[in-house]
């Protein structure tokens, strides 16, 4: 019988334990499941986000690096920015990392006297001191750390920023080269905590049973990965696809969410990336589809002698929304210093985009001024003001700027203008503005993301193809439902079409874990649900709280105009199905 394992590392007492965790398993599936198992059992609502009791908890999938493309791990905390929770997905090399050092989870509790970086070498384990990385830029810490810890296997390295030590609540961590643990404040969390970094490494593997079987469902998934459009889509232009079709049908979000049509859309498009700065597609460990695209651009360190650095920094669709079409640049190389910037500070890139469209607003609707802004006047389309602003907020030069790193929710219930503040259950919303179920979606999700739910895809076929609202109300819940599953196994959505119920019961079977059938499958999805909603509703979140943006009622999105009495309506429906999922646990 197969047997998982957690990693147990008590900060506080300076102590190390292996758990076996296989009943959990057994109960929640993996992933996210057993995650939040764990978070439920050991953060009361009276933990504070940032209180040392507060654990951080790192889990991967009973087919996490076996398979195609299940190449995640997935986090849960309690999130500093929502005071809920708190969970956020991440690629690279750390769900390979920790399955070789022979964990499927690893949590995290207390606070380290001094600041710390941990160091996981299968079964050693060390809590190492790191003054010297007080400060440094995310980017810095990883070449210090891959220099200075030399480890075995394919090492997985996650540190934090500035803003993370800063204990910013949108702060995020960062995986490897470019992915992160994005929303929800992970960085701020673990700056709590006084670690800056983990480094996790290791040599194990686990035996196949059933080598034949295995091999031929291995090879059968393997060529539906490498032979499909949608996946080879991904690895061309990748998420950047989506800029300019989104433009085209009012779907892409605008100056703070003005309109859904930015005119600028063809020249940062992916097409536009690709052509003037794509230097590399790279892949998480275990996947072939090279998802990641690598841009580089060149900055003068001594513009006298004509000398240059060549920096490279990734892109997607969300980050080029968050600082291209929503803050009005069209400059694919004033896009990329800015993500230059966060990724240094370990800002969530979603988050501080859309704190910096809601202060644009504000400064230019008169609710905050130069006096607030130190001189700097912000307007839309302006690169240059943005780029000072950030390292002002970096520098805390005053309140205003120390507030900025708090989200848009925060700023906008301190100085005002809450009606162009665009967030969902306190969290700055994602780059679609394609109709009700997109907000229907980041309101009711469990982290309140466009990944929880895709609404924003229901939208797109409802335009075309009308359809009830309940039954729209119903495929947005029941994508949920399946995601609750899929995450469970911390695979990659792009391959979620791909790992249909009968392939993963069958990718389980194949690898020797027994007692999963379509029934239990099912169920597991409902109950995964209905314990993140317990969570939730038990740390102060309220379906009565959720509500619609002011501003969104007056744009014109892909469906059309919007209401508040439909939106509330689509939330009143969707609190019905899950108070039947509640019932579960």
């Amino acid at each position: 019988m197969r047997r998982f394992y957690m990693l147990d590392i008590d900060l506080t007492n300076n102590k190390k334990e292996t758990i076996d965790v296989t009943d959990l398993f057994k109960e929640w599936l993996g992933g996210t499941g057993v995650a939040t198992k764990l978070l439920v059992d050991s953060c009361s609502p009276d933990i504070d986000p940032f209180a040392p009791e507060a654990p951080v908890i790192f889990a991967i999938g009973p087919l996490n690096n076996m398979f195609p493309v299940i190449t995640k791990t997935v986090c849960l905390f309690k999130s500093p920015l929502t005071g809920n929770l708190g969970e956020s997905h991440a690629g690279g090399r750390l769900g390979l990392s920790l399955y070789e050092a022979g964990y499927h989870v690893l949590r995290i509790k207390g606070k380290a006297k001094e600041p710390s970086y941990i160091v996981v070498k299968n079964d050693q384990v060390e809590v190492k001191q790191a003054y010297s990385l007080k400060g440094m830029s995310a980017l810095a810490t990883e070449r210090v750390l891959r220099d200075r810890e030399h480890g075995i296997g394919k090492r997985s390295i996650v540190r934090i920023g500035p803003a993370g030590e800063r204990l910013s609540p949108i702060a995020c961590a960062i995986v490897d080269s470019s992915r992160h643990f994005g929303r929800l404040g992970l960085g701020g969390v673990l700056g709590s905590k006084n670690i800056k970094a983990l480094i996790i490494s290791g040599n194990k593997y686990w035996r196949l049973i059933d080598r034949k079987l295995y091999n031929s469902l291995y090879h059968r998934i393997y060529k539906q990965v490498v032979e499909s459009e949608a996946m080879a889509k991904y690895h061309d232009l990748g998420t950047a696809m989506n800029v300019v079709p989104l433009s085209i049908i009012n779907g892409l979000p605008t100056r703070n969410f003005s309109q859904g049509f930015f005119e600028g859309a063809d020249k940062i498009s992916g097409e536009a990336f690709a052509e003037k700065h794509l230097a590399q597609q790279i892949a998480c460990a275990g996947c072939q589809i090279g998802c990641i695209h690598m841009a580089t651009f060149r900055e003068a360190f001594d513009k006298k002698h004509h000398m240059y650095k060549t920096i490279k920094v990734s892109y997607d669709h969300e980050l080029i929304f968050s600082w291209g079409s929503n803050l009005s640049i069209d400059s694919t190389e004033t896009i990329l210093k800015l993500l230059q910037i966060v990724e240094k500070q370990g800002w969530d890139a979603i988050s501080m985009g859309g704190t910096l469209a809601w202060a644009t607003d504000a400064f230019q609707h008169g609710v905050i001024s130069e006096k607030h802004t130190l001189g700097e006047v912000l307007k839309f389309g302006d690169g240059e003001t943005y780029l000072r602003v950030l390292t002002k907020i970096a520098r805390s030069e005053n309140e205003f700027y120390s507030d900025l790193e708090k989200g848009a929710d925060f700023c906008a219930r301190k100085y005002g203008a809450t009606e162009n503040s665009i967030v969902f259950g306190k969290n700055e919303a994602p780059g679609y503005v394609t109709g009700i179920n997109a907000f229907l979606g980041y309101a009711t999700g469990v982290r309140h993301s466009h990944l929880d739910s895709a609404g924003y895809s229901i939208d797109q076929k409802i335009a075309s193809n009308p359809a009830p609202f309940e039954e729209q109300i119903n495929s947005l819940y029941n994508e949920a439902i399946w995601r609750m599953v899929f995450n469970s196994l911390v695979g990659c959505l792009f391959a979620r079409k791909i790992y249909d119920k009968e392939t993963v019961l069958e990718a389980l079977k194949s690898v020797g874990i027994e007692g999963w059938n379509s029934k239990s499958i099912d169920e597991i999805g409902h109950k995964i649900h209905g314990l993140k909603y317990k969570f939730k509703l038990d740390n102060g979140f309220s379906f009565d709280k959720l509500t619609l943006p002011e501003k969104l009622t007056n744009v014109y999105t892909t469906t059309g105009k919007l209401s508040k009495e439909a939106f509330r309506k689509g939330v009143e429906l969707y609190r019905s199905l899950v108070e039947k999922d509640l019932e579960l646990v």
